[in-house]
């Protein structure tokens, strides 16, 4: 069991979200910031760095966000969906457009392309944890 879960566990009170699901996203961002930050970087040792401009901008806006997302989906006491829902929303879109630009990457570069595997996760975690909230 993953660090988050094993602390959803431990929580001391009953919260809103169903843990195992909350846990699964919460893993997906987790995993997502790094394996978004990783690809930045390779994608920066390229020597056809210039075409992964847009590509590494996107994964270093989506770790961003993933980070920011995690944090604020960590913290149950006195939840408030108004302020997670749009955290998922936004991170759902930008793993997508992401995984859309590392795709393009993905025949050249081995690490596009498990960023790619790894934005579709997140992606999905964060859509279906938006469809339990509503």
């Amino acid at each position: 069991m993953s660090y988050a879960g094993q602390m959803l566990d431990a929580y001391p009170r009953d919260f809103n979200l169903d843990a195992r699901m909350l846990t699964t996203t919460m893993d997906a961002l987790i995993e997502y910031a790094q394996a978004c930050t990783a690809d930045a970087d390779a994608d920066m040792s390229e020597r056809n760095v210039v075409e992964l401009v847009k590509c590494i901008r996107l994964c270093m806006d989506c770790a961003d966000v993933c980070a920011a997302t995690v944090r604020v989906a960590s913290r149950q006491t006195e939840y408030d969906a108004n302020v997670t829902r749009p955290l998922l929303e936004a991170c759902a879109a930008t793993c997508k457009s992401c995984g859309d630009e590392c795709e393009l990457h993905a025949q050249m570069h081995e690490h596009c392309r498990m960023c790619a595997e790894a934005c579709r996760r997140c992606e999905r975690a964060c859509r279906d944890l938006l469809a339990a909230m509503s």
